[in-house]
Parts: structure tokens; sequence; C-alpha cells
């Protein structure tokens, strides 16, 4: 890309940005947790008193802690308990992941999707991705989760602030004329990677969070301590399109290069792409 490519898609990126501010904010409980993640003094008490004045929210995160998605031979029944079986970073992630489905409601995205479809494909990604982290020890399982859960958060940008030009991305994609990425780079100027990581960056979500909503699509391009998770969450993006699990269209077309098919067995590659839906079951009964 030239370097004047490269300043005009820097313009419209913060072009955009700037125009969510005046549309989107986090939730306040959203926040209040983000503040606790980014604290490194911040304890286990102040943790519990964030999330105690939000009953609705441990109520979902006791749910999905119980649930298939982690096997345990006790229940956990308090957030307390939840924090010393699951640990405290596990716990701020999901309490984290656990209030941003309501940012993915009402949307129309284009023609048979909706934002909830959004948001269950998101999910699907950080099931299976947190699936493949395990069965690999490649990386933290719970880390690779919520970075899966929030990959497409560039999309929100999109859906509010260019919603006409993103239809017609769309539009590409069904046609089977580019990628999702490409569409988006010729359509809008700038694509949800680069939106997804400017918003996470503005929100102080974690840093895991902000490069792989930045380089999901193209791991490579990450910085090396991110390579691995990139590229768990690109495989896991990749299976979920390939199985139509919510909205489909982001790796439709996308394909899973040498490096990736290196992080992940044959079998396992298999094994998950035949069982991407079952994975992803519990989380999505529970967070959707």
């Amino acid at each position: 890309m030239s370097a004047v490519a490269v300043h005009g898609s820097q313009e419209r990126l913060a072009e955009l940005i700037g125009s969510l501010n005046t549309i989107a904010t986090l939730p306040e409980i959203t926040l209040r947790i983000t503040e606790c993640v980014n604290d490194p003094h911040c304890t286990v008490a102040e943790l519990h008193h964030v999330l105690a004045n939000d009953p609705a929210l441990v109520s979902r995160l006791l749910k999905l802690v119980n649930s298939a998605f982690y096997v345990r031979a006790t229940e956990i029944d308090s957030i307390q308990r939840a924090i010393v079986l699951l640990g405290f970073d596990t716990v701020h992630h999901l309490a984290l992941a656990a209030t941003m489905g309501q940012l993915f409601r009402g949307a129309h995205i284009c023609e048979g999707y909706s934002g909830r479809d959004l948001w269950t494909h998101c999910i699907a990604v950080a099931a299976v991705a947190r699936e493949l982290a395990r069965r690999t020890h490649h990386i933290t399982p719970e880390e690779v989760f919520l970075a899966g859960l929030l990959h497409d958060l560039g999309l929100l940008v999109s859906l509010q602030v260019c919603r006409g030009q993103l239809r017609q991305v769309c539009e590409q994609v069904r046609a089977g004329t580019m990628t999702f990425a490409a569409a988006e780079t010729e359509i809008i100027g700038v694509g949800h990677q680069e939106l997804g990581a400017a918003i996470a960056r503005q929100w102080k979500f974690p840093e895991a969070v902000c490069v792989v909503a930045g380089h999901h699509h193209a791991p490579a391009t990450a910085p090396a301590r991110w390579h691995t998770m990139a590229a768990i969450v690109h495989i896991a993006d990749v299976i979920c399109c390939c199985q139509a699990i919510g909205f489909d269209l982001t790796a439709r077309l996308d394909t899973l290069g040498p490096a990736c098919m290196k992080l992940i067995p044959p079998e396992l590659l298999e094994e998950a792409t035949a069982s991407a839906a079952e994975w992803a079951k519990p989380a999505i009964d529970i967070l959707s």
C-alpha cells in the first residue's frame, strides 16, 4: 500500500471512530469491570463488589461456569468461589465478555443477518478458539475466549456510522467477487480490523483484545507475541463461517495459511470443523 493510501486510510479511520464517539458508549458495568481489569491492584473483594451490583450478570456468569462449557465435579455457587476455582483473570475476563452482548442488539446488518447473528458468530468463534487453545496448550484458553468474543468489534462501528456501505460489502462477498476485508477497503476505505483495534484501545480493553481485533484476518501481521492468539482466532473464525454459525460472511472466502495449519493437527482441525456448533452451544445459550 502506498504512503498516500495509508494516509487516506488513517484519515478515514479517525473520521469513523470520531463519529462513533457521539453515538455509542460502553455500559456502565462494562466500564467498571474494565477499570478492574486494567488495575494491577484490583482485589478479589473489589471485583466482587462491582459484579454484585448486577445480579443478572452474576446469574449469567454462574450459569456459564456451571455449564458444559466448564466441566467441573462440583457446582460453583458464588462469584467468590468462581474466582478461587477459576482464577481472578478468568472471572474478570468472563465478566467483561458477559456485558458486551447488549451492544449488538437491534441492529440490521444486511439481508438475512441481524446484530444478534453477529453476536452469535462472535460467541461461537470465542468458544471454538478456547477449545483449540485448551487442546493444543499454545495459549491461555480464557484469554483467547475474550479476544475471540470481541474480534469483530469493529463491525459495531461500521454498523453505526456506515451501515449502507457495510451492506454493499456483504453483497460483494455473497457474490463471491472478493473477501470481506478487501471489499471493506474498496467500499468503506478502512476495514473492521482497523476499526476494532482503534475502538478496543479507546475503550481500554486488554491488549490481547486490541491486537486480535486488528489482526484476526491476517495473523502473521500481528506483533510476534500475539501471532499464535491471532492465528487461533483466525482459524476459529474461518471454521465458524464455514459452518454458517451466525453472521458468516467475514471469513467465508478466507483460507488458512501454512502458519495456521502448523498450529493445529489435521485431525483436530477436522474435529473442530465437525464439532464447532456443539462446542459453541453452551456459551451461545447463556451469552446470547
